[in-house]
Order: structure tokens, then C-alpha cells, then sequence
């Protein structure tokens, strides 16, 4: 694992105000690669070898997250999908990518969402994975979903980041739960990197500035769930998105838009949940 990685090179870059870690590795056509929760840039690096063939690859750590900077202390409201987004609009700037193919997924696929609407003439195509939308409304809530999504409740408590990182055990119990379950509770898959993964959320801030997304985002859930969100733009870009099942490893993902957009890169690896592809326009 340890030779994969330091063949992807560690970035810093000065963006919106922020200063924000990357990897980067490959030449080709620009793609940029956005991470979930609880995850940072670390989550792509078995992606990185087999797509940089041909792809100028780039995995930012998102605000908050892994090497990047926290802007704030505490809890922070302002950590928003659209704030993201302008951290990646200004990360692509400064990399000279005029336009690129966006793969991303949970917490990063929102920030697809909303720079896609924003800055549609910027991608050449869109992939997500674990991809909530407003549309879901009220089945969001339902009695049978919450228990897979309390977390996003708990990550909002002021004593939440203070009480994962009280120890280094207590952190290993919370992550790897997540880890695990969403590897269809397959312990084996994250097994040779769990401490990676611990190492990372035991940094100063980094479990506090992964929790600040469900602090920004708390507004919004609440009026998604409520069917009280306004009707967001109709996302222009080619995209396809890949539904994923409760069990096994993903090992295949169609990425860097459809077919209108170029041939897609295969991504090799895995994620929360496995499901067929299906192509889908939000």
C-alpha cells in the first residue's frame, strides 16, 4: 500500500481563502475526484494508479477534512455544499483546469451538485456514488432510514467531536462501525487501513471539521425533510450515477461522465454499498 501511495504526489494549494491538501498524479484529460464522510483524499488512492493513465487526477481533502485547513474552531454553520463548491472552483482555477470530468460521492457529491449548477460550463461530465438528492423528501425520515442515518443528528451535537475523540479507542469504535457497515459489514475491506483512517480523525480538528457538514447542512435537511425545499435547477451536465446495493464491495464505477461526454475512465476499488448502474439526470 505504502508504494501506491508515495507515487501520488501531496499538494497545498491557497484557495478561497483556504489552504487545502491534494493529491495528484497521472497526465491526461483534468478529473477531479471528491470524497465522502468519514473519509479524506486517502479513500482514492487504489483509484489514482489505474486512472492516471489517462487522467490528470486531483483528490482534494475537502474543507475541514484530512490535511485541509479548519477555518474555524468548533462547530462551524458556514462549511455549506455551495462553500465547497467555491473551494473547488478555486482549486480548479489555480490548477489551470478550465474543464473537467467530476466524480464524487456523499458529502462530495452535494458539492458536485451545486458547482455543476453553478459552473456547468466548467465540467465535462458528472459521476456520482451515494448520491442523496432533495427529491427523496419525507422517505428520507422514514422509520426504516433513520436508523442508518443518525449519525447526521449526533454529528451535530456540540459535545460530539469532544466525546468520538476522547481517545484513540473510542474514535476506532465510532469510525470503524461506518467503515465497516457501509462495507456490507464486511470487516475485511478496510482492515489493512483502519489506522490510516484513525490516524487521520485523531489530527487536531479533523473529526469536528468532518462534523461541521452535517452542522451547515442541518437547514437544509430539515426543509428537504419537510418537502419545503425549493426546486433546485435542473443539472445540465452529462451525468451518470451509480446506485449502490447494502452488500460487497464495489468493485467497478463508470466515471467521468457519459457517453456524450467522452469515454469513461473504470475505477477500481470500493465504497459503501454496491448497486447497477443506472444513468440519471438530477
Amino acid at each position: 500500500m505504502q508504494s501506491m501511495m508515495h507515487s501520488q504526489e501531496s499538494h497545498y494549494a491557497t484557495a478561497n481563502g483556504i489552504r487545502i491538501h491534494y493529491l495528484r498524479q497521472g497526465r491526461g484529460s483534468p478529473m477531479v475526484l471528491l470524497h465522502g464522510w468519514p473519509e479524506f483524499c486517502h479513500v482514492w488512492w487504489k483509484c489514482l494508479p489505474g486512472l492516471s493513465a489517462q487522467y490528470d487526477v486531483v483528490a482534494p481533502d475537502l474543507r475541514g477534512f484530512g490535511e485541509t485547513e479548519k477555518p474555524a474552531v468548533g462547530p462551524n454553520p458556514n462549511a455549506t455544499a455551495e462553500t465547497h463548491a467555491e473551494d473547488l472552483r478555486a482549486l480548479a482555477d489555480l490548477l489551470g483546469f478550465e474543464r473537467f470530468g467530476l466524480v464524487s460521492g456523499d458529502v462530495g457529491a452535494y458539492v458536485a451538485q451545486a458547482f455543476a449548477r453553478k459552473y456547468p460550463d466548467r465540467l465535462t461530465g458528472l459521476f456520482f456514488f451515494c448520491c442523496p438528492y432533495p427529491g427523496l423528501g419525507r422517505r428520507y425520515g422514514e422509520p426504516g432510514h433513520l436508523i442508518e442515518v443518525w449519525y447526521q443528528y449526533f454529528n451535530q451535537l456540540p459535545c460530539a467531536a469532544e466525546l468520538v475523540g476522547s481517545s484513540r479507542e473510542a474514535c476506532r469504535i465510532f469510525f470503524k462501525h461506518f467503515l465497516d457497515h457501509w462495507s456490507g459489514d464486511n470487516p475485511s475491506v478496510f482492515a489493512d487501513e483502519l489506522e490510516a483512517y484513525i490516524d487521520n480523525f485523531m489530527k487536531p480538528g479533523n473529526i469536528q471539521g468532518g462534523f461541521d457538514w452535517y452542522v451547515s447542512s442541518a437547514p437544509n435537511r430539515r426543509a428537504w425533510l419537510e418537502e419545503k425545499l425549493p426546486l433546485a435547477p435542473r443539472i445540465t451536465v452529462p451525468a451518470l450515477q451509480h446506485r449502490l446495493r447494502r452488500r460487497g464491495p464495489l468493485r467497478t464505477l463508470r466515471a467521468a461522465g457519459s457517453r456524450r461526454a467522452g469515454n469513461p475512465a473504470l475505477l477500481r476499488g470500493t465504497c459503501h454499498r454496491r448497486k447497477r448502474p443506472r444513468r440519471r439526470s438530477n
